[in-house]
């Protein structure tokens, strides 16, 4: 539905704004090692989002995760996809170090 001041107005809120999700599949082996929930945890400060490669709601399968932004609104597809690119970057050199902890 097209509204005169905020555009398209679309039925889920997340798709509201510029609405975009960059991603990257990246294999993380020693982010899984050290445990998902504490991936999730530190996706939640670097502002991205781990889903595993089948999807939001496909599960986890592996090592490989898909890390996309986790915000969609307020901010400009430059910005959006900065975040994901700083933040998949901090994840890799976080999973060389947890590699070699656990002897990788």
């Amino acid at each position: 539905m097209l509204h005169k001041k905020y555009g398209y107005l679309h039925s889920c809120p997340t798709n509201l704004g510029t609405g975009m999700r960059a991603s990257v599949h990246i294999d993380l082996p020693g982010w899984t090692k050290e445990g998902v929930d504490k991936l999730k945890a530190r996706c939640e400060e670097l502002k991205v989002q781990p889903r595993g490669t089948r999807g939001e709601s496909g599960g986890q399968t592996g090592h490989t995760y898909d890390i996309s932004n986790k915000h969609r609104l307020g901010y400009s597809e430059v910005e959006l996809v900065q975040t994901m690119i700083d933040g998949v970057n901090t994840l890799y050199k976080e999973d060389l170090e947890f590699q070699k902890k656990h002897g990788m």
